[in-house]
């Protein structure tokens, strides 16, 4: 920071302290320049902005300081970011979720009340104290069923020597352990990943889940975390879920008759009520690059799952790889939550997109086709084999506001023998 204290008169000193504040003001120019829209700490800012405000308190007519001061100006305004409108068909896919969020709610609520009245006569409604293995018959407890609120997943989560359990309660008041080891947990919480991904973005930091489970069998076992065991064994009694219930989003159920062990309330309606949201369904051939990371971008948001597949470069995306899918999948949760917590729209920026060819014969060569005939382009062309093309199309994320968030980004593309496009970098955020 300048000290305006120390500033003089001197002609020569002016015209020193104009130079000084120009150096400053054209590295933070430059970084302006470089941040392209994007508001990351201009460090040249202060120096250069103090300098030119103390240059036009004291000489405000002076032209050389007038300059400086215009382009302080705009340098400013460019550090504040750029902006858009956003409009309503821009975030017409938050309104969809929280409607058909609000729907499966009132289902799911329904169907577990429904649920849990149709196993009163088998419920132990008094959890606490657990059952004693040295007071009470346990024989009487098979068949018996609880509700148990604020099963901690995977927080509380130990492997023991029988399997894998969660533990609820405390060692003063009893304990149960929820039985993570098989379909009967597996199914429903499946299925309930599937409504997060399909329907309720919401719930990606869900931990604390409802149980309704079947009493097995009282068990032994130290309910900690890690190999190494710091406390004594305790006794609990097995849980066996056969639902997971989130109050206020989903209710996930065990069904051996389901080929994924399990479903959640309502999954067979999903894809037909959404059927409506969507401004694409299907990709055309002649695609070009830049409409392909539109439609890539509206399969996110609308939650289009297949669409946002068929984006994707076919070798990228093997159905009987485990891994690659695994991987996409991943991805798709991550962009889900960047648009439901840091951005709610991406543009594409028309002009910005370049292509190369990066194997092959690059018959875009105008200044090599201007010398050769369209036979002496094929004959070349049948030598190089097969033609690959990579297309890097730039996108600029906004937030409610409109505010551009970052720099802008790129994403590959990839073309073969003048083919469809396809995303090949899907895994980079808007």
């Amino acid at each position: 920071m300048v000290d305006s204290t120390t500033f003089t008169v001197d002609e020569n000193n002016l015209s020193m302290r104009i130079q000084q504040a120009e150096m400053y003001l054209k590295e933070f120019e430059n970084e302006v320049k470089r941040a392209n829209g994007g508001t990351p700490i201009f460090r040249s800012q202060e120096d250069a902005l103090s300098r030119i405000r103390i240059l036009n308190e004291y000489a405000p007519n002076d032209p050389r300081i007038k300059e400086l001061f215009d382009r302080a100006r705009k340098c400013v305004i460019g550090s504040a970011g750029n902006f858009t409108d956003i409009t309503e068909d821009m975030l017409a896919y938050l309104t969809n979720e929280e409607n058909l969020r609000a729907e499966f709610s009132q289902k799911s609520e329904q169907a577990w009340n429904e649920l849990t009245e149709s196993y009163k006569d088998k419920l132990i409604e008094k959890l606490y104290p657990a059952p004693d293995v040295t007071t009470e018959n346990l024989k009487e407890l098979k068949g018996k069923y609880v509700i148990i609120d604020s099963v901690q997943y995977p927080r509380n989560q130990f492997k023991g020597i029988s399997g894998e359990y969660v533990h609820v309660g405390k060692r003063s008041t009893g304990m149960y352990f929820v039985n993570i080891n098989t379909r009967k947990w597996l199914g429903p919480y499946e299925a309930v990943k599937r409504y997060r991904r399909a329907v309720d973005s919401t719930m990606s930091e869900v931990t604390s889940w409802t149980v309704l489970g079947e009493l097995k069998s009282l068990i032994l076992e130290i309910p900690e975390a890690g190999e190494e065991k710091v406390g004594g064994a305790v006794y609990g009694m097995e849980v066996v879920p056969i639902a997971l219930y989130v109050p206020g989003h989903v209710l996930g159920v065990y069904s051996e008759e389901k080929e994924q062990s399990g479903y959640f309330i309502g999954e067979d309606e999903v894809n037909a009520r959404k059927e409506g949201w969507y401004t694409v369904k299907s990709i055309p051939d002649d695609v070009t690059p830049e409409r392909l990371v539109e439609i890539f971008r509206q399969a996110i948001k609308e939650k289009n799952y297949e669409l946002f597949l068929e984006c994707i470069q076919p070798e990228l995306r093997i159905s009987d790889n485990e891994q690659a899918m695994a991987n996409i999948m991943y991805h798709w949760d991550l962009h889900q939550e960047r648009f439901h917590g840091e951005y709610v729209h991406a543009e594409v920026t028309p002009d910005a997109t370049q292509i190369s060819v990066i194997k092959g014969y690059d018959d875009g060569n105008d200044l090599n086709s201007y010398f050769l005939s369209k036979e002496d382009q094929e004959k070349i062309a049948s030598k190089y084999g097969d033609k690959v093309e990579y297309a890097s199309v730039q996108t600029i994320a906004y937030d409610k506001n409109g505010k551009q968030l970052g720099s802008p980004n790129r994403r590959n593309l990839i073309r073969t023998n003048g083919g469809r496009w396809y995303v090949r970098d899907y895994d980079i955020r808007f």
